[in-house]
């Protein structure tokens, strides 16, 4: 199976930005906290999700993500792209299942090293206004625009929570869709007349 890696799109910086939403500069200067947070991960856990409890990790000569920078990479492609785990395994020479392992053990050691260089998302309000140095009222206007904008796209209801940083995000109302009970001995869908 061939295989996108980092070195193929170095050379291409406006390629790679199209790949990764991130320039060059900045992908060199995530590497580092990145990595010693997926081997500070690895240290304590496995590929499988248990616990490290026999051997350490190494890197494996068939491994599909041999460099820190292939792992970053990998990562922030599925982020940018949002492929199908299949999709983004082929691209990355393995298959759907090891893809799926690859994201959920990238994933929590990119959050860490975000936190570590203080760039992690803010998640609450207080978080914004702490990271801009502004009061909580000054931050509310930062996103009070982003709610004016949402509201044609359909009306929040009621009971959603007040988040102010994912005005756009609501539950889902109850299905138009009728419900097929599949509780009883026999269900009937869409039977108009009976064929004896």
């Amino acid at each position: 199976m061939a295989s996108l890696r980092f070195t193929d799109l170095q050379s291409r910086p406006m390629e790679f930005l199209d790949f990764t939403s991130v320039t060059l500069d900045e992908f060199q200067q995530l590497v580092p906290p990145f990595e010693a947070a997926f081997q500070a991960r690895m240290a304590a856990w496995r590929m499988d999700g248990k616990p490290r409890t026999a051997r350490r990790f190494t890197v494996y000569k068939n491994c599909p993500l041999p460099t820190p920078e292939d792992r970053l990479f990998f990562l922030l492609t599925y982020l940018k792209t949002y492929a199908l785990q299949v999709v983004q395994g082929r691209l990355f020479g393995m298959g759907q299942s090891k893809a799926n392992q690859w994201i959920h053990v990238l994933l929590p050691a990119l959050l860490s090293a975000l936190r570590a260089l203080r760039d992690a998302p803010a998640r609450s309000l207080t978080a914004l206004a702490q990271r801009l140095g502004v009061s909580e009222a000054d931050a509310a206007t930062v996103v009070a625009p982003l709610e004016e904008e949402s509201s044609p796209m359909g009306a929040i209801p009621a009971a959603a929570p007040a988040s102010p940083l994912l005005p756009m995000m609501a539950p889902n109302g109850v299905s138009s869709a009728p419900k097929t009970l599949l509780n009883r001995r026999s269900v009937i869908v869409a039977r108009k007349r009976t064929i004896r």
